[in-house]
Order: C-alpha cells, then sequence, then structure tokens
C-alpha cells in the first residue's frame, strides 16, 4: 500500500543500496524522485514497473542540478567517505535526510551537520533496517520485558563471504574493499553494533582485535573480534567478518533466569529457563528468513522514516544516537592497535 507521500526526493549514490531505495520509494509513495549518479550504465531494467514509472525519475550527474527539482528529503547513498560532505551541502538547504549506514568513516564534520540540522530542525535518521527485523524487534522486547531476568552477557555474530554480496560485481572495487572510501568491516557491518546498543546501551570499556586475516582481495579490515563491558555491567563479545560464507548471524542473551538465543538458520527465538530446566520456543509474528525476504525490512524502514517526517518527529537513530554508535565502531578500530600485555 502507498503512502500519502508524494514530496520530491533526493537519491545520491545509485549502487547496490541506492537502487534498493529508489524502487521502494517508487513502490511506496508518490513521490517525484531524483537521482544523482555518475555511472553511465543505468538501464530502465534498474528500476521496478519502468514503464509505469518513468515519468517520476530524473537522472542527473551534477548536485545543483539535482537542487533544482528542489527536493524537500534526500537519500545519502554513496560511498561512506562522502555521506557527511554531501550531508552539509544538504542540510544548509533544509533538506532532511535519509543517512545509509555507516554514518561516516571519521567524526570529522559531525559536530558541524548536527548544529546546522538543530537550528533548521531537520529530520535526520541513520539507515538501521535490523531494528526493523522481526527477531530483532521481539528479542527486544522480550529484554525489556526482563523475561528472563537481569542481563549478564551477549554473544552476536554476523559472518558472510564479501564476493557473494553482489555477484555480478568485482567486490575488490566496490567501496567496501576501500580504505580511503571507508569501508571495512566494522564500519560496513555496524548492524550488529547498532542493535546491541539499541537494545542494551553504551559501552564504558573495550579490547579488539581489527584487521584483515583472510586471503580476500581488499585494503580494509575483514575480521573485526571485541569484548565490550556496557555501562550496566553486561558484557559483550562480538564476532565480525566477511571472508566466511554462507551468511549466518546469531544472537544469544544470557540472563539470571535464563538464556536467548536466535540464529539466521532456524531462524527461531528460543528460550532456556533455568528452573524449569527446558527450552521452548517463542512465537514471531510476520517472521521471514533473511535469505527470502531481506527487502521487507528495507520498506519497514522508510515507512517508519515518512512517518517521523510527516509528524516532524525526530526519529530513532537520528544523528546523535548514531554519531555515539559510529564513535564505538572507531574506538574498536583503534583499540585494536594497542599492546596487551
Amino acid at each position: 500500500t502507498k503512502m500519502k507521500f508524494c514530496n520530491p526526493i533526493l537519491v545520491v549514490g545509485f549502487g547496490s543500496i541506492g537502487r534498493r531505495h529508489t524502487n521502494n520509494l517508487l513502490s511506496i509513495t508518490n513521490s517525484p524522485i531524483t537521482i544523482l549518479s555518475k555511472r553511465k550504465n543505468i538501464t530502465k531494467n534498474d528500476f521496478i514497473n519502468y514503464n509505469k514509472n518513468k515519468k517520476r525519475i530524473k537522472i542527473y550527474s551534477k548536485i545543483d542540478k539535482c537542487l533544482e527539482e528542489k527536493p524537500s528529503v534526500a537519500f545519502i547513498t554513496n560511498e561512506t567517505s562522502l555521506h557527511v560532505n554531501y550531508a552539509l551541502k544538504l542540510a544548509k538547504k533544509k533538506i532532511d535526510l535519509f543517512i545509509e549506514k555507516p554514518l561516516s568513516h571519521s567524526l570529522k564534520n559531525i559536530s558541524s551537520l548536527n548544529s546546522i540540522i538543530k537550528k533548521n530542525k531537520q529530520i535526520v535518521m541513520i539507515g538501521c533496517n535490523f531494528r526493523f527485523y522481526p527477531t530483532i524487534r521481539k528479542m527486544k522486547e522480550l529484554v525489556d520485558k526482563k523475561l528472563i531476568g537481569k542481563i549478564i552477557s551477549v554473544q552476536s555474530e554476523n559472518s558472510s563471504y564479501l564476493p557473494d554480496w553482489h555477484p555480478n560485481e568485482d567486490y575488490s572495487k566496490g567501496y567496501v574493499s576501500s580504505k580511503n572510501l571507508g569501508g571495512g568491516v566494522t564500519l560496513t557491518q555496524i548492524h550488529e553494533l547498532d542493535y546491541l546498543i539499541w537494545m542494551f546501551g553504551y559501552p564504558k570499556k573495550m579490547k579488539a582485535m581489527v584487521g584483515k586475516f583472510s586471503n580476500l582481495k581488499v585494503e580494509t579490515d575483514d575480521l573485526s573480534v571485541s569484548l565490550l563491558e556496557l555501562q550496566n555491567k553486561i558484557i559483550v563479545e562480538l564476532h565480525l567478518d566477511y571472508f566466511s560464507g554462507p551468511l549466518y548471524k546469531r544472537l544469544k542473551i544470557r540472563g539470571s533466569k535464563g538464556i536467548l538465543s536466535w540464529d539466521s538458520n532456524n531462524n527461531e527465538i528460543r528460550i532456556y529457563h533455568h528452573i524449569k530446566k527446558k527450552y521452548s520456543k517463542i512465537k514471531i509474528k510476520n517472521n521471514y528468513k533473511l535469505t527470502e525476504n531481506v527487502n521487507k525490512m528495507y520498506i519497514d524502514e522508510i515507512k517508519y522514516f515518512i512517518s517521523c517526517l510527516t509528524k516532524r518527529k525526530q526519529p530513532m537513530n537520528n544523528l546523535t544516537e548514531s554519531a555515539k554508535t559510529l564513535r564505538v565502531a572507531l574506538d574498536l578500530k583503534k583499540s585494536s592497535g594497542t599492546k596487551f600485555c
């Protein structure tokens, strides 16, 4: 179902995530969409229902040309290292922003961006699609209800094989593989850090091993293993890599009354009760496997963002929140260089 939203939208960058957001916006809004891209190979096959939607699509290679279309909201989906530059340029024009994760590859200029946004009362959200995944939302709900009592420790893992992400492209040429463009597994897979902080709060201490350990053709970190102590004394073990396929994610939460666990293969939440000494399954509404309907959470994310725009209400994972999470990710990369004896 379409939302009652027809404000002009600008999409900056037309890689795989830019294409995904563009097609989702075409299908759930009535907005005209301007795309900023230097790609020469965009064809009508890149769009859903092109013949029906073609009047709504314009593509330019210069930002000034895009701004002539008077967008009221922009989706920034280009390389990580360019996010904040474009956000600054657009924020000065009082355009609301959706910035794809990670927010940036450094903290540079984020505070200037923040002050412009506060002054203009702009709505800004950083992409965090896993907060819209039914199992993660359910896990958070169960933690908040104290179903397994006081949380003591958490294990989170995200493993995949980079060449499988976009099989038709050369992975070694993508921004994910490039140091200058802000790639690497710690930043690109910031999803886990994002939802862990959302569920359990910020860390006060951390140690990490981050670097390139596999034989992938990348100049960035491909393995990130960290240990975090959160402000509420919860201990988190986080494993991220993109050299081991197939895609596998898991989350295990240990509490004083039991254990909650989920993994992407079984895609069900199991609870172990210390008193009953047995496992049981927990129902998840509208659940789906990551390999089957990954686009659903992106649609839910955009619907949420648009509802925040129409209500003029700051979304979750706004600039302040996301900048804190980015700082944690950058600190993990930094702490990896520390020698512990």
